[in-house]
C-alpha cells in the first residue's frame, strides 16, 4: 500500500469536533490561570478521558494479572486469553501516554477488544513511567517481557503458540518499534509483526506535521516537549533514541502503521513506513484523514474508526 503523497482533509466527525472544541476551551482556561501540568494531572487526565469515552468492555474467557520476574524488577502484565482451550499466538501491547501516563487498568477495555479482534493472547505491559523512571527503563521492561513472558505463561499453564507480535499506540508504539529494532541483533527474540498506532518515532520533533497540527488538535507541541524532557533526563542523544533513525535490516518484523492526518506525529509515521520499505521490510498502512491523535481512547465519539483499527490489526496479524 503506497504512502499518500497528498492528503485531503475530510470534515472531522461532528461528535469529535464538538468534544475537541470543549477540550480546547478548557485547556485555554487552565493556561490563562497559569496552571502547569504535573505527572499526577496528566495521569488523571488520561484516566478520565479513556474511562468516559471507551464505554464497552467485552467479556474475555480468561483475564488475570501476573509478573514477569527479573533480576532487578518484576514487570507487571495483564493477560487476556480469549479461548483458553486453544494454543493461540501472543501479542504484547504497550499503552500510550507520553511515557508519563497510561496503565494496564486504563487500557483494559482496549486490550479486551484487541484480544477478540486478533484471536491472540494479549499481554498488556505495565512498564515503568517517567519522571520517576526515565529512559531507558520502559524499554528495558518491554524488552524483558518480550524475552521472558513464556516462563510466565508456563507457570500459569496457559495454552499458547510460541509466536510473538507487538502492538502499541503513541509512546507505546515507540517502545514497540525500539524493541523490534533491538530484536534484529538479539537471537533471544523473534518478532513476527508489529502494529503501531499513531506512533511517536522521532524524539527530535523535526517533522512538519508537529508544527502543522501541534496546536488545537489534542496533542500539543509544547506538551510533547514537556513529555520528552521528563523522559530523557541525562542528556541522551534524541536522534539515536528515535526509532525513525535506527538501522533497518531484513530481520525487522512486518509492520502495520496507523496514522491520522490531524495528528502531530503523522509525518514521522509516514517517514518510518518509507524507511522500512527501502530496507526491504513488508509494510501496511491505515490512514485516517479526519482523525486526531489518541482517537482510540475516544471510541464513543468515533466508533467506526476504532472498529476499523481493531479489524485491520486482526487481519494484519492473521496474515503473519
Amino acid at each position: 500500500m503506497d504512502i499518500p503523497r497528498t492528503l485531503e482533509v475530510v470534515s472531522m466527525a461532528p461528535p469529535l469536533q464538538r468534544w475537541l472544541n470543549r477540550f480546547n476551551r478548557g485547556m485555554d482556561a487552565l493556561r490563562k490561570r497559569g496552571v502547569e501540568p504535573t505527572p499526577v494531572t496528566v495521569r488523571e487526565g488520561m484516566f478520565n478521558l479513556t474511562r468516559s469515552l471507551v464505554l464497552e468492555s467485552p467479556d474475555i474467557a480468561l483475564v488475570f494479572d501476573a509478573l514477569v520476574h527479573g533480576i532487578n524488577y518484576d514487570v507487571p502484565v495483564r493477560i487476556y486469553h480469549p479461548d483458553p482451550d486453544v494454543a493461540l499466538p501472543l501479542l504484547l501491547y504497550c499503552h500510550g501516554g507520553g511515557h508519563m501516563a497510561g496503565s494496564i487498568s486504563i487500557y483494559d477495555p482496549i486490550c479486551r477488544k484487541i484480544a477478540l479482534a486478533t484471536d491472540h493472547i494479549v499481554a498488556s505491559v505495565e512498564y515503568r513511567l517517567a519522571p520517576e523512571s526515565p529512559y531507558p527503563a520502559a524499554i528495558q521492561d518491554v524488552l524483558h517481557v518480550a524475552k521472558n513472558i513464556w516462563r510466565t505463561l508456563d507457570s500459569h499453564h496457559l495454552n499458547y503458540m510460541r509466536r510473538l507480535s507487538l502492538a502499541g499506540d503513541s509512546a507505546g508504539g515507540a517502545l514497540c518499534a525500539t524493541v523490534s529494532h533491538l530484536s534484529q541483533s538479539d537471537p533471544e527474540i523473534t518478532i513476527s509483526g508489529q502494529a503501531l498506532i499513531y506512533p511517536s518515532l522521532d524524539y527530535t520533533m523535526s517533522s512538519a506535521s508537529i508544527d502543522e497540527n501541534g496546536s488545537g488538535y489534542f496533542l500539543e507541541k509544547d506538551k510533547m516537549r514537556w513529555y520528552f524532557d521528563n523522559y530523557f533526563q541525562h542528556g541522551e542523544d534524541l536522534r539515536r533514541a528515535s526509532p525513525l533513525f535506527m538501522d533497518i535490516t531484513p530481520d525487522m518484523p512486518d509492520t502495520l502503521v496507523v496514522t491520522a492526518h490531524l495528528c502531530p506525529l503523522r509525518d514521522e509515521g509516514l517517514a518510518y513506513l518509507e524507511q522500512l520499505r527501502r530496507g526491504g521490510v513488508y509494510t501496511e498502512h491505515l490512514h485516517f484523514d479526519n482523525m486526531i491523535h489518541a482517537f482510540l481512547n475516544m471510541e464513543s465519539l468515533v466508533p467506526d474508526a476504532c472498529s476499523l483499527v481493531y479489524e485491520t490489526i486482526g487481519k494484519f496479524l492473521d496474515q503473519r
